[in-house]
C-alpha cells in the first residue's frame, strides 16, 4: 500500500485491515498491523467493528462463533471490585465467568502463567478462586518482627490494569501454544494497552509484548495513541511482515483516513536522551536503560536513512569498537527487565553504556542546554 485510503465508516476500515492481514501467511498478506491514532479518532470503536466482523451464526443455535481475541477499554470491564463486603477488610476483584475470555482457566493453570508475566513488573501476589469467580491479592510487608504477608488487599488502579494486562498476555501465550480452548482465535486485536506508565515502563512492556508475538501464527492488530509505544513496536516488528499505518479523521467529510507511515517512525522527544545523560553522569544506570538507548539509536538511524543503528555510534570505517558496542547493545536491550524492581547494571556494563551514549552524542550534536538545565 502507498499513499492514503479513505473510508466512510469504521466497518469498512475494519474490513480493509482484515484483508491486509488475510487468514494465511502469503506473500501478499501481513502478520502484524500497527496503527497509530490520536484519541477521539475511533480506535476503540474500530476494535469492536473488527471483532464483530468475525462473528458468525452457529446453525441450530442462538450463539455466534467468533475469531478475535481482543484487548481494549472494555476488557477491563470484565473485572470489578466487590466493595460491599462487611468491614471492607477482604477485598476481591471479581470477573465475569460467563465471558469466553475466561474459558478453561483452572485446567490451563492460569495462576502460574500470569505470574510468569506479572512478577517482572509487580511486588504483589494473587490467588484465583475459579468457582467463586474472584481474585484475592496479597503483598509481603516488613514489620518489626520480620516479613509478613498481608492478604485481602485492594491494589491500586495502575496495579489492577497491570494485572489485567498480564492476564491477557497469559491468554495470548496459550493461543501461541495452540491450546485447544483457544483454537477459535484467528486474530488478536490489542487497543491501547499502555496507560499511566512512564516512558521507561512503556519500553519494557512493549519489548515484552513484541517478544511474545514474534513467531506467533495468529495475525495481530495493535492500535495506540502513545508515540513511544508505537516506535518500540515498530522497531521490534518491522522485519516481521508488518503494516504500519496512521489513522485520522477528515473534519469536513468525517471520513476515516489511513496513511502508510512508510519506513520512518514518529519523532520521539529528546527528554529521554536527557534522562539517559543524567543517569550516565550519576552512574545510577539500570538494565532497562539499554532498552531506552537502543530505541533512540534505532529512531535516529531510521531518520538519517541508515539500515542499522550501529551507524549512529561508528566513528570510522575500521572501528572495531563499533562492532562490539552494537553486539552489546543488542544483547543487553533484549531482557525482560522489571519496572517496579529495577536491577542496577554491573560496572562493566555501565562503562559500555556510557561509551555508547557518549559516542552517539559526539556524532550527533544536540543542544548543550538539554544537559545543563534542570
Amino acid at each position: 500500500m502507498s499513499g492514503t485510503k479513505q473510508f466512510a465508516n469504521l466497518r469498512g476500515l475494519a474490513r480493509n485491515i482484515r484483508n491486509t492481514l488475510g487468514t494465511e501467511d502469503t506473500a501478499d498478506t501481513k502478520n502484524y498491523y500497527l496503527l497509530f491514532a490520536y484519541n477521539g479518532t475511533g480506535k476503540t470503536r474500530l476494535s469492536v467493528e473488527f471483532k464483530n466482523l468475525g462473528k458468525r451464526k452457529i446453525p441450530g443455535s442462538e450463539e455466534k462463533s467468533r475469531d478475535t481475541l481482543y484487548y481494549n477499554a472494555y476488557t477491563e470491564d470484565l473485572f470489578y471490585w466487590n466493595n460491599d463486603l462487611e468491614g471492607d477488610t477482604d477485598r476481591r476483584l471479581r470477573f465475569n465467568t460467563s465471558s469466553r475470555f475466561f474459558d478453561g482457566l483452572r485446567d490451563l493453570e492460569m495462576d502460574t502463567r500470569i505470574r510468569g508475566f506479572l512478577q517482572l513488573h509487580a511486588d504483589f501476589d494473587f490467588t484465583i478462586y475459579y468457582d467463586e469467580g474472584y481474585i484475592s491479592f496479597s503483598r509481603k510487608v516488613q514489620t518489626r518482627t520480620g516479613e509478613e504477608t498481608v492478604t485481602g488487599i485492594k491494589i491500586s488502579r495502575g496495579e489492577e490494569n497491570l494485572f489485567i494486562w498480564c492476564f491477557f498476555l497469559a491468554i495470548v501465550q496459550l493461543v501461541k501454544d495452540e491450546a485447544l480452548t483457544y483454537e477459535w482465535v484467528k486474530y488478536i486485536y490489542i487497543d491501547d494497552p499502555i496507560s499511566s506508565l512512564d516512558d521507561n515502563n512503556v519500553v519494557a512492556l512493549a519489548c515484552q509484548l513484541s517478544e511474545l508475538l514474534k513467531d506467533c501464527r495468529i495475525k495481530t492488530v495493535i492500535s495506540t495513541h502513545h508515540t513511544l509505544f508505537f516506535n518500540v513496536m515498530y522497531n521490534e516488528l518491522r522485519k516481521e511482515k508488518t503494516a504500519c499505518r496512521f489513522l485520522s479523521v477528515d473534519k469536513e467529510t468525517k471520513k476515516h483516513i489511513i496513511k502508510n507511515t512508510g519506513d520512518t517512525p514518529f519523532f520521539h522527544h529528546v527528554a529521554l536522551l536527557k534522562e539517559l545523560k543524567k543517569v550516565a553522569d550519576s552512574r545510577t544506570i539500570y538494565t532497562y536503560h539499554f532498552n531506552v538507548l537502543r530505541n533512540i539509536l534505532e529512531k535516529t538511524a531510521a531518520f538519517h536513512g541508515f539500515k542499522d543503528f550501529s551507524a549512529c555510534i561508528r566513528q570510522k570505517d575500521d572501528d572495531l569498537d563499533d562492532v562490539i558496542f552494537a553486539r552489546m547493545t543488542n544483547l543487553l536491550s533484549h531482557g525482560n527487565h522489571s519496572i517496579f524492581n529495577p536491577v542496577e547494571m554491573v560496572e562493566d556494563n555501565k562503562e559500555i553504556f556510557i561509551s555508547i551514549l557518549n559516542r552517539f552524542l559526539e556524532n550527533y550534536k544536540f543542544n548543550d542546554d538539554l544537559f545543563t538545565k534542570g
